[in-house]
C-alpha cells in the first residue's frame, strides 16, 4: 500500500549549525485552533511556542498551557540535560549537543544518544481535542540503571501575552492523584491535566527567570519571561533494556470538562499507541483522498506536504457545529478576507465540500446585513467589519464552490439573502465608509484594503478612494448575483446587477488605464486621479472568472506585474524603483508596518498571477510547464524546508535572496498556490464549471 504522509529528516553534523535550526520551525495543530510548535533544537525562541496551545473556546482564546517539557537523563551519579534554553546572555544549557536526529513524518520526534542511552521523543496531538501527547521509547545499552526526569513549564496565559513572576502572576493549585497531577489555575480559571503511562509525578515548585524569546525580540514585542516549573515526572529504565512510555496533557476552562477529557485518554503505552496510529491514519487519508479525486497527479513529497498543511487551518467553529479558517500560525485569527481567498484552494481542490459549507455558514452568522467581518477577535470572539473586499471574496468564493460542486440548492437556501442584501446595502450607502459611486464603482476609505497597516495612526498604504483590485472583485460579485438570479428565475433582479456590472465595467475602463505605463491604475482618488504606484493588486482584475478587460489589456497588465514586482516566492508589493520601498521586513512593529505592503514579497499572489499568466498566454503545454517551473516549484520545493516546516510563509523579503518571514505556516500561502497548480498547472478544472456559467448565455 502506497503511503502518502511526506517525510523530512535532519541528522549528523546538519544539527550542529545551531543558528540555522534555531530557525527551523514545526507545528501540529488539532482542529481546533490549538497547536504544538518549537523548533528543531527544541529551544522556544517564540512567545506563542508551546508543547501544549489549547482554543479553550475553539478557535478562540488560545492559552500556551505547557510551554515546553524539559528531560534530564540520570546515569549513575551523572545528569545530563537533553534541554536547550535561551536567555540574555546566551543558551543554557545546551542539551541540542547530544541531539542526534530530527524528523518530521508528519510529527516531531526527537533522538538523542547520551553514553550509550538512546532517546527518543515523539509529540502528536489528537483530532479536535485540547491535549497532547509526548511519547518516550529510552533504548539503555549500557550497564547502568538511568533514570529520565521530565520537568513540564506550565503556563495557562494567552498566547498573545508573557508572564512575569513579580508582576501580578498566576497563582497555581497542584493535586497529585497517582500517575496524574491536576493544576488549577487562578484569575482566569483555566484547568490542566497532565498523566504519565509509568513512573512517578514530585512536586518541587521553582521558577526560572528572564528566559529570551530570540524572535520577539526581533520582532520589538515583549520577549522575557519567568516559567514556572511544578515538579518533575520520574522514569527508571534498568541497564540492558528498552522501556516505552507517554505523558499526555489536556488543557481547558472548565476544570469538571477537563477531568472528563483526561478518563478519555490512554493510560498504557498500548492505548498511546493505537491512538498515534488513528491520527496517522487520518492524516493519511486525505492526502490518499487527494489523489484519489486527482488521478492523473503524481504523488511527491513537497505536494504532500501542501496537501497536508491545508488541514491544520481548517478549524471548528461555534461550539463544534461549523467551521472556520484560521488565517495563520502562530499569532492570526479568523480573519474573512483570508478565509475566503483561502476557500478554494483549502476546501474546493482537496474535495472538502462540506467544510466549505460549515464556514460560509459560520461567517454568515456574523454577517451584519450582508457584510462579512474582516476579522473575528481571539481575545473575546468579537466582529470588526473593517473591509471593503472581504465580503466580495466571499461572492467570489460562493461562485467557486459552486464552479465544484453545483449546488445551487445550498447557496439559494442559506446565503442568497445576505449576497443580495450586500449589494442593495452598498448602492444605498448603508455602510458609511464603502458605497458604490455615481459612475458605479466601489468608493471606499484608506485602510478598507488588504494593504492595511497603520503607522503613527496613519495608513501605511493610504488607498482611499476607488482601489483596482475592489472594482475588480465588485464587477465580479455583480456577474455573480446575476447569474445566480437567473438560475433562481428573478428576472428582474438579474437585469438589475446586469445594469450594475455594465456601468461599471464601463467607466473602470475608461478611468483605470494608465497610458503611460500600459498598466492599471492602483486606485482611483476621490476626484478621480490616478495612483500610479506600481503594485500587484491589479492581477486580480485579469484573474477572476468576471473580468471587465479585454485580452489586449490583460496581457499588458500580466507583462508589467512579471517584469516589475515577480519574485522566485510571489510578488512584491511595490516596485523596487518606487522611493517607499523597503526591500526587508525586519525590526519593530512600526519598522515591519512600513514594509508590510511596501515591497514586502506575499506568496498568495502567486495563486492569480498563474491564473492570469495562462489566461492571457494559453493553457498549452509549453506556458504551463513554464509557469509551473518558473513561477511555482521555487516555492514549494524549497520552502516546506525552511522556516516552518512543511508549510509556506506568510510573506518573504523584497530584497534577494527573499528570507521568509511573518507567520510560518499561511493559509493563503498555501491556498492560492495549490488552487493555481492543480486548476491552471494540471488543468484539472472544477467539474461543473461549464454547466455554472450556461446560465448566462
Amino acid at each position: 500500500m502506497m503511503k502518502f504522509l511526506p517525510s523530512i529528516c535532519v541528522s549528523g553534523e546538519k544539527l550542529s549549525k545551531v543558528e540555522d535550526f534555531l530557525r527551523k520551525e514545526w507545528i501540529v495543530t488539532n482542529g481546533l485552533g490549538g497547536y504544538a510548535s518549537s523548533t528543531v533544537l527544541g529551544v522556544n525562541t517564540r512567545k506563542y511556542h508551546g508543547v501544549l496551545v489549547a482554543a479553550f473556546h475553539p478557535p478562540r482564546n488560545r492559552k500556551v498551557c505547557i510551554t515546553k517539557l524539559d528531560e534530564e537523563l540520570r546515569l549513575g551519579n551523572a545528569f545530563y540535560p537533553l534541554f536547550a534554553n535561551e536567555f540574555q546572555n546566551g543558551i543554557y544549557p545546551k542539551g541540542f549537543q547530544f541531539l542526534t536526529e530530527f524528523s518530521l513524518s508528519p510529527f516531531p520526534k526527537y533522538v538523542y544518544n547520551v553514553q550509550n542511552v538512546k532517546i527518543s521523543k515523539t509529540v502528536f496531538m489528537p483530532h479536535k481535542r485540547n491535549t497532547v501527547v509526548t511519547v518516550y521509547e529510552v533504548l539503555n545499552a549500557s550497564d547502568l540503571d538511568a533514570e529520565m526526569h521530565l520537568f513540564p513549564i506550565i503556563a495557562c496565559r494567552h498566547f498573545h501575552s508573557v508572564i512575569s513572576r513579580w508582576q501580578n502572576p498566576p497563582r497555581f493549585f497542584q493535586k497529585t492523584q497517582g500517575r496524574r497531577v491536576k493544576i488549577n489555575v487562578e484569575a482566569p480559571p483555566s484547568t490542566l491535566i497532565m498523566e504519565v503511562t509509568e513512573g512517578t509525578y514530585h512536586s518541587s515548585e521553582k521558577w526560572i527567570e528572564k528566559i529570551c524569546f530570540r524572535e520577539e525580540h526581533l520582532r520589538g514585542e515583549s520577549y522575557l519571561e519567568d516559567w514556572h516549573q511544578p515538579g518533575f515526572f520520574q522514569f527508571k529504565v534498568k541497564g540492558k533494556t528498552r522501556e516505552k512510555f507517554a505523558l499526555t496533557a489536556v488543557a481547558g476552562e472548565n476544570e469538571a470538562i477537563v477531568e472528563g477529557e483526561a478518563d478519555k485518554m490512554p493510560t498504557t503505552i498500548y492505548d498511546v499507541e493505537s491512538l498515534y496510529a488513528e491520527e496517522i491514519e487520518r492524516r493519511e487519508g486525505y492526502i490518499k483522498k487527494f489523489y484519489e479525486e486527482h488521478s492523473g497527479i503524481d504523488a511527491k513529497d513537497w505536494l504532500n506536504w501542501i496537501i497536508h498543511a491545508t488541514d491544520m487551518f481548517i478549524v471548528e467553529a461555534l461550539g463544534k457545529a461549523l467551521k472556520s479558517v484560521i488565517a495563520g500560525y502562530h499569532w492570526f485569527e479568523e480573519w474573512g478576507r483570508d478565509a475566503f481567498i483561502s476557500l478554494p484552494g483549502l476546501m474546493l481542490v482537496t474535495g472538502r465540500f462540506e467544510d466549505a459549507r460549515q464556514t460560509f455558514l459560520t461567517f454568515n452568522e456574523y454577517s451584519a446585513g450582508g457584510l462579512i467581518p474582516n476579522l473575528i477577535s481571539d481575545w473575546n470572539a468579537q466582529s470588526v467589519y473593517n473591509a471593503v473586499d472581504a465580503t466580495l471574496w466571499y461572492v467570489n468564493a460562493v461562485l467557486h464552490y459552486l464552479k465544484y460542486t453545483g449546488d445551487f440548492e445550498f447557496v439559494l437556501k442559506n446565503l442568497w439573502e445576505n449576497l443580495r442584501a450586500m449589494v442593495e446595502n452598498l448602492v444605498k450607502g448603508v455602510y458609511g465608509k464603502m458605497r458604490v459611486d455615481d459612475d458605479g464603482l466601489l468608493l471606499h476609505g484608506p485602510q478598507l484594503t488588504w494593504m492595511d497597516t497603520v503607522v503613527d495612526d496613519q495608513p501605511a498604504t493610504p488607498r482611499a478612494g476607488k482601489a483596482v483590485e475592489v472594482q475588480a472583485l465588485w464587477y465580479n460579485a455583480l456577474k455573480t448575483l446575476e447569474l445566480l438570479a437567473k438560475k433562481f428565475k428573478e428576472t428582474s433582479q438579474a437585469e438589475k446587477f446586469a445594469r450594475l456590472a455594465e456601468k461599471a465595467r464601463g467607466n473602470f475602463n475608461a478611468k483605470f488605464w494608465n497610458n503611460d505605463k500600459n498598466c492599471l491604475f492602483d486606485v482611483l482618488d476621490k476626484n478621480g486621479c490616478g495612483d500610479p504606484s506600481l503594485r500587484p493588486n491589479q492581477i486580480i482584475a485579469v484573474s477572476l472568472d468576471f473580468t471587465m478587460l479585454d485580452k489586449a489589456r490583460s496581457a499588458k497588465v500580466v507583462d508589467f506585474v512579471r517584469r516589475e514586482l515577480l519574485t522566485p516566492y510571489g510578488l512584491r508589493t511595490l516596485a523596487k524603483s518606487d522611493s517607499r520601498y523597503v526591500g526587508v521586513y525586519f525590526g519593530d512593529r512600526r519598522s515591519r508596518d512600513l514594509a508590510y505592503h511596501n515591497g514586502t514579497v506575499w506568496p498568495w499572489l502567486l495563486g492569480p498571477f498563474i491564473t492570469a499568466y495562462l489566461k492571457t498566454e494559453g493553457y498549452g503545454e509549453y506556458p504551463r510547464e513554464h509557469a509551473f517551473k518558473n513561477f511555482l516549484l521555487p516555492l514549494f520545493t524549497r520552502q516546506v524546508f525552511d522556516a516552518g516546516l512543511g508549510v509556506i510563509s506568510e510573506i518573504f523579503d523584497g530584497d534577494s535572496p527573499h528570507n521568509p518571514r511573518g507567520c510560518i505556516a499561511q493559509a493563503w500561502s498555501i491556498a492560492e498556490p495549490l488552487r493555481a497548480y492543480v486548476e491552471d498547472i494540471l488543468l484539472i478544472r472544477p467539474k461543473h464549471e461549464g454547466e455554472v456559467f450556461q446560465v448566462l448565455r
